[in-house]
């Protein structure tokens, strides 16, 4: 086995996963790879991007190998998250936080994170603490995710004490019910559903397995995916109704997210979230200036073939972040 032929481009500098797939180095992190690793036209080690059981097994191997996490499996149609590009997330807001700190990124558990909608997988808490030793809540509204997520805690040492899992019982809410009066929180991490509906979701997820499917095998014969759902159907990175999509999509959720924000102004320093696409970032920004936001920044990130955006805002005037800054780390 050699490298695989999927790169990562314009990935921080930071991020682990620069450059090509280690198959060989994977592999031997975690056997389960092995039987999706495949020669690409140009007899390069590649999987089948398209087939969720590879894209999960290549997880696996990945946090195995660059993070020493053990244990880490969702169920059948959660969202997959792609590692690179959730590494990068968390680099991106390592920097906000060193802004603050004399350009140092503060790291240990006095850094205290938060993740809104963890999923599942559980990947930010879980890259924020083996990149950074920070501490998250994580919260979700669907059992089902908190049940795995706790799960994938208890069974790697190193989370247990540093990740802790709550389920938002009130859907409405992004903040109230997991903020409570004595936290104090450095920084908030949210990747929203950005779909408007089922089938919006559906025809993003078609668009992109027609894409994949340029990956071709030895023989230059399609790969086909190996999902047993149909195909309209199939999605290769998984996801629920909360997590891919919701009325409004990325721009209501994100929307709401602000406007709720506002009532822990003084309890958080950063709060940010992923933004895909481009024409929701100044309609956000306005209102977040509404809001009374005294520091707004919006950071391009590349993620794979994919181009997304950090909005980050604060409450907090620059003096008062330092000030933040000093007394906490």
């Amino acid at each position: 086995m050699g490298f695989s032929v999927a790169t990562k481009a314009q990935l921080h500098p930071r991020n682990r996963h620069q450059g090509f797939y280690d198959f060989t180095a994977l592999c031997q992190a975690s056997s389960d790879l092995i039987p999706f690793v495949q020669k690409n036209p140009k007899g390069q080690d590649t999987i089948n991007f398209s087939d969720s059981h590879a894209v999960i097994a290549l997880n696996q191997a990945l946090l195995a190998h660059y993070y020493q996490l053990q244990h880490w499996l969702i169920p059948p149609g959660y969202l997959c998250p792609p590692i690179p590009g959730r590494a990068d997330y968390i680099h991106h807001g390592a920097d906000l936080l060193a802004a603050s700190f004399q350009g140092k990124v503060p790291q240990g558990k006095n850094v205290q994170a938060m993740d809104i909608g963890t999923g599942a997988s559980c990947i930010y808490p879980i890259l924020g603490h083996c990149e950074y030793g920070w501490k998250f809540i994580a919260s979700d509204i669907d059992p089902q995710s908190i049940k795995t997520a706790k799960f994938i805690v208890a069974a790697n040492t190193q989370l247990k004490s540093n990740v802790k899992l709550q389920l938002q019982g009130t859907p409405e809410n992004t903040f109230q019910g997991v903020i409570k009066k004595q936290h104090r929180f450095d920084i908030t991490f949210c990747n929203p559903p950005f779909h408007a509906s089922l089938e919006e979701a559906l025809a993003g997820n078609a668009r992109k397995r027609k894409n994949l499917a340029n990956h071709r095998n030895a023989k230059g014969k399609q790969v086909q995916p190996k999902t047993k759902e149909a195909p309209q159907q199939a999605l290769n990175f998984g996801g629920q109704k909360a997590e891919l999509w919701c009325k409004g999509g990325e721009l209501a959720f994100v929307n709401k997210m602000a406007e709720q924000s506002a009532q822990f102004a003084q309890q958080v320093l950063w709060f940010t979230s992923l933004i895909s696409k481009s024409e929701n970032v100044k309609p956000l920004q306005h209102t977040l200036q509404k809001l009374g936001a005294k520091d707004i920044k919006v950071v391009a990130m590349g993620q794979g073939q994919k181009i997304s955006r950090m909005l980050a805002w604060s409450f907090h005037s620059v003096q008062q972040q330092q000030d933040w800054a000093r007394s906490r780390w």
